[in-house]
């Protein structure tokens, strides 16, 4: 589990702002159970979808999806993995092959959510926000996510949890200047493997 535990560049929650949230909503006799919920509800409610907001800011680390409170899917899941993390809890990332726009005439890009270990076993949460269409809710059972993979069209969930973001993601965000470039540059193939394979 140490692999779901760790920091790394864009899971920074050793920064001060990712420390003092995680004071703020996590009282001290908080279990872990509670912890996921109350963070993953955070992140889908208060954190918005970049792409919802047409934010003018494109984020990747987690103390920058808190700072300016808007990310992608992507990002959001790294501010969930941090918080979670900076508790002792494991989280992972899994993805998901989907269309980029409603149907696949723009193609496909990948999709970002967490996992998270918790009474003995990985539950899946998707915080990239809700809207019309989309009620992704925290479940100890089966998971609600935002997308459900369609057979109409080549989506498909990608086996296994990842303990960090996938690379060429988070390179991609970095670079990019504004939300188009996200839109023409999200990757549609993973470049990290996974950690546990299910």
């Amino acid at each position: 589990m140490d692999a779901f535990l760790e920091a790394c560049e864009y899971v920074d929650f050793h920064a001060d702002s990712i420390r003092r949230k995680a004071e703020d909503l996590f009282p001290s006799c908080m279990g872990d159970v509670d912890k996921a919920r109350v963070a993953f509800e955070f992140v889908r409610d208060e954190i918005h979808h970049s792409f919802d907001i047409r934010a003018e800011r494109v984020t990747a680390r987690a103390s920058d999806v808190l700072r300016y409170g808007t990310g992608i899917c992507h990002a959001k899941a790294n501010l969930l993995a941090a918080l979670l993390r900076s508790q002792g809890v494991p989280t992972g990332f899994c993805f998901q092959h989907v269309t980029l726009a409603d149907d696949d005439r723009r193609g496909y890009c990948l999709h970002g959510y967490n996992a998270v270990f918790l009474q003995g076993r990985w539950i899946r949460v998707d915080a990239r926000g809700n809207r019309r269409g989309i009620d992704a809710r925290f479940s100890l059972d089966e998971p609600v996510l935002a997308f459900e993979n369609r057979p109409q069209y080549d989506e498909y969930t990608f086996p296994g949890i990842f303990a960090v973001p996938d690379s060429a993601t988070m390179e991609m965000l970095d670079s990019a200047g504004c939300l188009l470039d996200v839109v023409f540059g999200l990757p549609a193939r993973l470049s990290v493997q996974p950690a546990v394979v299910e």
